[in-house]
């Protein structure tokens, strides 16, 4: 059987195994412009398909990942056969990020998008203060702590998970706001938030107690206040194999 004629464009990390694989297949099915391509292949790791996605994101291409990294949660298999079937029958997820706005001391604006999760993390050997409002109302007055971060569903599995934040379901309207060490509440676990939740964190003692702001790895230094929401009007499309989507991959996630 002939495979569908799909237009493809490579784009593969630095990695030594990345940039082997973008020349086999490129040999093997052609190359195109990504404003030309009917699917969008990104060889590499997790990290790489995150900045993949930020630098397509107003192209109309989905964005198809095969693992040439490490953990590979948002990518496929790698496999040089049969590629343009595989795209074929692929599953799309479309995921939108959290926008955040970081002012900082000085007064100066920062803003950027986040597929993952927004985090803010102490600068320095002291514990951060951290005050929480939601939606306009005053959540928490005073969170001690190495960090906070709100989280998307699909970064749930990721920094979330590992401070013990929850796995949010893929489609499920929530963010959830996680603390990083907290010291005071001690026993806080967090919070669940619809998605529409217009989420600011405030910095107590900032001059004192620095803390920086990180939207997927794009830092902001020495914030006052971080506003965080989800920004419907971009769209991140994922495709996956058959029985292996970001759903099933979550899922699978908390039996491990």
């Amino acid at each position: 059987m002939a495979e569908p004629e799909i237009k493809i464009a490579f784009t593969a990390s630095d990695a030594p195994v990345a940039q082997t694989a973008r020349a086999a297949l490129t040999g093997r099915y052609g190359n195109v412009p990504e404003e030309q391509a009917d699917v969008i292949v990104a060889l590499g790791g997790d990290g790489f398909m995150l900045h993949t996605l930020h630098r397509t994101q107003n192209l109309d291409a989905p964005v198809y990942g095969m693992n040439r990294g490490t953990v590979g949660f948002l990518m496929n298999e790698y496999s040089e056969t049969d590629l343009r079937q595989r795209l074929a029958e692929a599953e799309e997820t479309v995921i939108n990020p959290l926008s955040m706005r970081a002012t900082r001391a000085d007064g100066t604006l920062h803003e950027a998008l986040a597929i993952n999760e927004v985090s803010l993390l102490r600068m320095g050997p002291q514990a951060a203060k951290l005050r929480i409002t939601v939606d306009g109302r005053l959540r928490m007055e005073e969170l001690v702590c190495d960090g906070a971060l709100v989280s998307t569903p699909a970064g749930s599995t990721a920094y979330n998970y590992s401070a013990h934040g929850p796995i949010l379901p893929i489609g499920s309207d929530v963010l959830a706001l996680t603390a990083i060490a907290p010291f005071r509440p001690r026993r806080w676990r967090g919070a669940l938030l619809p998605k529409t939740a217009h989420v600011r964190i405030d910095v107590l003692e900032h001059e004192k107690r620095p803390v920086m702001a990180d939207a997927d790895s794009r830092s902001v230094l020495y914030v006052e206040s971080v506003e965080i929401q989800s920004e419907p009007s971009v769209a991140h499309r994922l495709l996956f194999d058959p029985g292996h989507g970001l759903e099933e991959r979550l899922i699978r996630e908390q039996f491990v």
